[in-house]
């Protein structure tokens, strides 16, 4: 298997699988098909947008007719699609139940008896809020289970995942990741997240998404395993994920759930069909009653998420994307601050310039990798003159332009959360970002405290130092040596 990064945003990036004779581009989700319950046959998959599928090889295992069939002629006559299959192993069976009637081995043997394409082995999920000691113990059998399915793998020339365990103890999600990528799988897929997602708790499973992928190769693609929601895909991807998985599609059009990006409604509440797509265009709130047309709108909108997920990307929007969508949900909001606060590692991926501008869209884009990088930079200016003068990067342009030409005065724009030199206004991302008028107190303190660091550094080789205009006079009072000045009286200094 190959996996050839195309265009990236942060951490995102739209990625191309070679599998054999079929290509999948990322990210995607592989919509979850159970062989004896087929909602939506799997040969119309193609029709939403599906270039590979998922199913359980355990559940095709525990069925004699399914297991003669699928080893007979393999799964994908067995599920009768043309394209890429990958084959879970029963984890989530063992997740329920506690326990499944076959070892390791032997469902990554019969993996590769039914001619799946991506291999999963038999990990051990750990449910979200357990001890750390419990937490442990069952990332131990999970990686003696990865190094046993790795020999397995190699002796079979198949393509195979390594899952990533660890509970919600992150010292254990890095140590998983940590020890699953000296074994060079595949692709890697981030498990015991289900729970998560059912209970709304997106703080925690993007803190299992960022602890993991810090410590995972980045040029190998990763699965987040059961997260198949529309509503995460943005912030999820922002964060480095490139494949899902979900059977919510047609599990919750059992139960007259009606999928959307901004999350999940109530058939029966509803007034109103506000999608067009081909479920449910031309039709009304009652001809959704049907599960297979809902389970078809269902699909429809995780596909059309994906596809303006792909366009933010290609757009250098994804973190603007991210935003809109995290405030779908505060907890969702919790956990893109969380991530964007905590994910250091985002900035390695983070372009340096792009063609869009940047976007303020609010306290959660003070944490993002662009601002982290302006400050980082402030240590590399070269700052000359005599006076070092601090003002709005909207002053009136004919002022600024005598400023600018002086020899003497060394001009840093203030545009919060950016305070940065004039030579530089014209660049990604001080130039090219849109802020609002309003100055919250989140971008007045970051601008302060960027001002704070560049007079730290720089404002010894100064004679005289301003901040001009009368809307920063709050900021003196937190800057010991630096006058304030009124717009006025900028010509005494020419």
């Amino acid at each position: 298997m190959d996996f050839e990064i195309k265009r990236k945003d942060g951490a995102g990036r739209i990625g191309r699988i070679d599998l054999g004779g079929w290509r999948v581009e990322t990210p995607t989700i592989m919509p979850v098909i159970n062989p004896g319950i087929l909602t939506i046959p799997p040969n119309e998959m193609k029709e939403f947008g599906a270039e590979i599928l998922i199913t359980n090889s355990y559940i095709i295992y525990r069925n004699e007719n399914l297991h003669e069939k699928a080893v007979e002629n393999g799964v994908h006559s067995l599920l009768d699609f043309n394209g890429p299959i990958m084959t879970d192993s029963g984890a989530y069976q063992l997740s329920v139940y506690g326990d499944v009637e076959v070892g390791s081995k032997e469902i990554l043997g019969f993996q590769n008896d039914i001619e799946s394409d991506i291999h999963v082995p038999l990990d051990l999920p750990t449910p979200p809020g357990v001890s750390w000691d419990r937490a442990k113990n069952d990332l131990e059998v999970t990686l003696k289970r990865a190094r046993e399915g790795v020999e397995v793998a190699r002796n079979n020339n198949s393509v195979i995942a390594g899952p990533i365990q660890g509970s919600t103890h992150l010292d254990l999600r890095k140590k998983s990741a940590f020890e699953m990528s000296k074994l060079y799988f595949d692709l890697y897929c981030i498990g015991g997240v289900v729970p998560m997602m059912e209970s709304y708790d997106f703080e925690n499973l993007i803190k299992a998404v960022v602890a993991s992928k810090s410590c995972l190769p980045f040029n190998a693609p990763v699965h987040l395993f059961g997260a198949g929601h529309p509503m995460v895909f943005a912030v999820a991807v922002a964060f480095g994920c490139d494949l899902f998985d979900s059977a919510a599609y047609a599990l919750f059009a059992k139960r007259n759930r009606y999928l959307t990006n901004r999350g999940t409604w109530n058939v029966k509440e509803m007034e109103y069909l506000p999608c067009s797509c081909p479920a449910c265009h031309g039709r009304d709130v009652n001809d959704l009653m049907d599960s297979e047309l809902l389970a078809r709108h269902n699909l429809y909108a995780t596909f059309e998420e994906l596809r303006v997920v792909k366009e933010a990307i290609r757009r250098g929007e994804l973190l603007e994307l991210a935003s809109e969508r995290a405030r779908s949900h505060p907890r969702l909001h919790s956990a893109l601050k969380w991530g964007l606060e905590n994910g250091d590692w985002i900035e390695e991926t983070t372009p340096f310039s792009k063609k869009s501008a940047f976007f303020y869209t609010g306290e959660e884009s003070l944490y993002r990798p662009e601002i982290s990088r302006v400050h980082n930079s402030i240590k590399r200016y070269n700052l000359k003159g005599n006076i070092l003068l601090f003002l709005a990067h909207d002053i009136d342009e004919e002022i600024a332009g005598k400023i600018k030409c002086s020899k003497d005065i060394q001009v840093m724009e203030i545009k919060p959360p950016f305070v940065y030199p004039a030579e530089l206004s014209r660049t990604y991302p001080y130039g090219q970002s849109l802020v609002p008028k309003h100055i919250d107190s989140g971008r007045h303190e970051k601008a302060i405290e960027t001002i704070k660091e560049i007079n730290k550094k720089y404002g010894d080789r100064f004679d005289e130092k301003y901040i001009v205009g009368p809307e920063y006079k709050d900021y003196t009072e937190k800057l010991n040596d630096i006058k304030p000045l009124m717009t006025s009286q900028v010509n005494q200094l020419l």
